[in-house]
């Protein structure tokens, strides 16, 4: 199983890499979920409105785009693009750190790919709890 993370064109905030590509194993175990590739690209919101016009016909900014790219829905091979822009602007917006900002974003990508969605409102809730339970235990040590 590889977890990657790669940066295209912007600054790499993100740290203790190897804690981090650990707990999200234990992230998909958690949730039932087999992974076997997961590659996260960190990215301008130029680069990601590309990519949402291009594979999903949204000509819009947004923080995250998650693509499931195996056959096999009980084993994830999935690309997460994030773009940083978007991680320091929430960050900033919402009174909170840049590495809890880019972590929930991190989880948040992690969970669609276990099958979590967040279009209805009790859907978004649902997301929004699981999101903050990985931040407490992941940034909590629990």
């Amino acid at each position: 199983m590889a977890i990657q993370f790669t940066s295209h064109e912007v600054k790499d905030y993100l740290k203790d890499k190897r804690k981090l590509k650990s707990f999200l194993v234990d992230l998909f175990t958690a949730e039932g979920q087999g992974l076997k590739s997961l590659h996260f690209v960190f990215c301008s919101d130029a680069y990601l409105l590309e990519i949402n016009k291009q594979f999903l016909q949204h000509d819009t900014y947004t923080d995250i785009v998650t693509f499931e790219m195996g056959e096999d829905p009980a084993v994830t091979e999935g690309e997460i693009y994030i773009s940083i822009e978007r991680v320091l602007e929430n960050a900033e917006k919402f009174k909170v750190s840049i590495a809890q900002e880019q972590h929930r974003v991190i989880f948040h990508g992690a969970l669609h790919l276990c099958g979590f969605k967040d279009k209805s409102k009790k859907d978004a809730a649902l997301m929004r709890s699981k999101e903050d339970e990985y931040l407490g235990k992941y940034f909590g040590g629990k």
